[in-house]
């Protein structure tokens, strides 16, 4: 999967030591996603490691090992379920360190996620917490748990619901994202079969203004790059 990754046309990549690892796999996946950083071409893409949520056990070893063993080619890290300010400068202060202690030449960019209540009030302040921050990304599947919102499945349409049940979501992310001169994404739709209501959903928020979405199949790519790419008028 990591191999094919580089080659399917989307803008970023990011290989993942959080919810695509089992618990008794989250120390052999950190020395995988370091080889695959170091060997792979992956061309033009940016390239980003999720690492697990400061609230396990496993962040700051996934910090300390993937950026000290990986290559300039790394360019990010994800953060997930990020609650706080603090906790993108404990994330920053210690990708600091490692920068210091290896010679890194490039500094290595945060994507913070808001997948729960406590850090969609808190966004504003995540937004505006590190230097080093240059996207903040809606996570559509654990914020609905967080908030304890009756559905089966995170990031798709709710046809009982008269409206968008997202939308205030969307647009306080999309406020603290701009003011803050950050890259706003939408998060994934996970009924990967369905492209028609994959680009009907996707343009909910590429009208609101957002810059992009995930993909979690191949076969999503091209929908969200024709629906997030501007039209030569635009």
């Amino acid at each position: 999967m990591m191999a094919k990754a580089a080659g399917l046309g989307a803008d970023m990549v990011f290989l993942d030591l959080e919810d695509a690892v089992a618990p008794l796999e989250k120390e052999a996946a950190r020395g995988q996603v370091v080889e695959a950083i170091n060997t792979l071409d992956w061309g033009e893409a940016v390239l980003c490691v999720r690492v697990n949520a400061w609230d396990t056990e496993w962040t700051y070893r996934d910090v300390i090992d993937v950026v000290e063993n990986a290559s300039e080619r790394l360019d990010e890290l994800m953060l997930p379920k990020a609650q706080s300010a603090a906790d993108v400068q404990a994330l920053d202060m210690l990708l600091t360190q490692i920068e210091k202690v290896t010679g890194r030449k490039s500094s290595v960019g945060i994507e913070a996620q808001i997948e729960t209540a406590r850090g969609l009030i808190n966004v504003e302040e995540i937004c505006a917490a590190s230097s080093r921050l240059e996207t903040i990304i809606f996570g559509p599947a654990d914020f609905a748990a967080s908030t304890e919102m009756p559905v089966l499945t995170g990031g798709v349409q709710i046809p009982e619901y008269p409206g968008d049940h997202f939308h205030y979501v969307f647009s306080k992310i999309l406020m603290a994202g701009r003011a803050n001169g950050l890259q706003v994404i939408d998060g994934p739709f996970l009924k990967i079969k369905e492209g028609e209501a994959l680009r009907d959903y996707a343009m909910r928020t590429r009208l609101l203004g957002y810059d992009g979405k995930w993909a979690l199949h191949p076969d999503q790519v091209a929908i969200i790059n024709e629906v997030f790419t501007p039209t030569q008028e635009q």
